[in-house]
């Protein structure tokens, strides 16, 4: 495998085309086509080269093919940002990392000293007058790290990640610097989302509307959903001038049966499987890392995909613009290949395409060995 630096991902992005605010419509984001399997775009004045086209979401129906497949990422976002208080009055903020496997919290807790394994936190919400749950008492189980595992005092984990639910505040990622309003918590969540336990959106999906889904089912379309819980890890960034040195941060995956049936079945009939985001790449590539082929998989994954990794699974993606240096960058690099994809990127900053979690989209096919 080529040794790559982290500064071979670093590109220079101007503040302002990082999108702030969703668009009015899911819809209405522009789609950049960056295409491997033509060739890398040459230069960033050739905009019309093959290998890069600037179309809307809205094209994804005829950029597909009837038979082709879509997975989705059925995620959804817990309000993770909570207050509270220790025993002894202290006050602390609480960022919820990720929902453990066993019920349990992973959280980031800043306060002026920190609590103590057993020692126990009350957490207060932003409806501090609900009948239903003004508060929640959680126990300091341990720490991982500069991470602290929380659970409920009366044992029933359901309680607290039930409090967080209700009483937790949307955290938008930290490159938007505005507070999280109510449109927030519809926007920044997807229209499929269904299964809780993720504190940051699989932001590839806040691009398909009802319309889009209609449009893509009546051109003959398939669709089926993995889940997986992003945690807070994903904005973690890669301090190592080598990647290959960087560790990974564990994400709870599942790819149940049915969606593996519905995968096999779309490619026995020659349909192409794209994977709505990063995190369905990585839900599938892990649920096959094993033996090279799709098994249902429920468990945790520290999969880390960078230039020269294989893919089993995924015959293209569709995915958001990411951070710098990051390993969502390195995701997409692995696919197209390092010089497209950087290409590509400069394009799109020269092009004024918007950026991160709110921004635009990209279709990208793989590059041919």
């Amino acid at each position: 495998m080529e040794a790559f630096r982290l500064s071979d991902f670093f590109y220079d992005l101007p503040d302002e085309l990082i999108a702030q605010a969703p668009l009015a419509a899911r819809s209405d984001s522009r789609l950049m086509v960056v295409d491997g399997r033509v060739g890398k775009a040459s230069d960033t004045e050739n905009s019309e080269s093959q290998a890069v086209q600037h179309l809307s979401v809205r094209d994804l129906p005829r950029l597909l093919k009837k038979g082709d497949h879509l997975v989705f990422n059925n995620t959804r976002v817990i309000p993770a940002r909570l207050y509270g208080a220790k025993a002894s009055g202290g006050k602390l903020e609480m960022m919820l990392e990720r929902v453990t496997s066993r019920g349990s919290v992973l959280a980031k807790i800043r306060a002026s000293k920190s609590p103590k394994p057993g020692s126990i936190i009350v957490l207060s919400g932003r409806d501090t007058q609900s009948a239903d749950c003004p508060h929640c008492e959680a126990r300091v189980v341990g720490r991982q790290d500069d991470l602290f595992e929380l659970e409920a005092v009366d044992n029933s984990n359901d309680v607290l990640t039930r409090f967080i639910e209700a009483q937790g505040e949307i955290p938008l990622p930290p490159y938007i610097e505005r507070a999280p309003d109510a449109a927030d918590d519809e926007r920044y969540q997807t229209v499929f989302a269904k299964s809780p336990g993720a504190v940051a959106a699989p932001t590839a999906g806040l691009h398909f509307d009802e319309d889009l889904l209609q449009a893509l089912s009546a051109a003959g379309i398939t669709h089926s959903f993995i889940t997986l819980h992003v945690g807070a890890g994903t904005f973690q960034p890669v301090r190592v001038e080598n990647p290959a040195e960087h560790v990974m941060h564990a994400e709870r995956v599942t790819v149940d049966a049915a969606t593996v049936a519905e995968i096999q079945a779309a490619k026995a009939r020659g349909g192409r499987i794209v994977a709505v985001g990063t995190t369905s790449v990585r839900a599938l590539e892990a649920a096959a890392a094993e033996t090279g082929v799709l098994a249902p998989f429920n468990g945790e994954t520290r999969l880390f995909l960078v230039p020269g990794a294989k893919f089993y699974v995924v015959d293209a993606m569709v995915t958001n613009f990411h951070l710098p240096e990051s390993t969502l960058l390195m995701l997409v690099a692995s696919f197209t290949g390092l010089d497209t994809i950087m290409q590509a990127y400069r394009m799109a900053v020269l092009e004024r395409y918007r950026f991160f979690s709110y921004g635009d989209a990209m279709l990208v096919w793989p590059k041919i060995s």
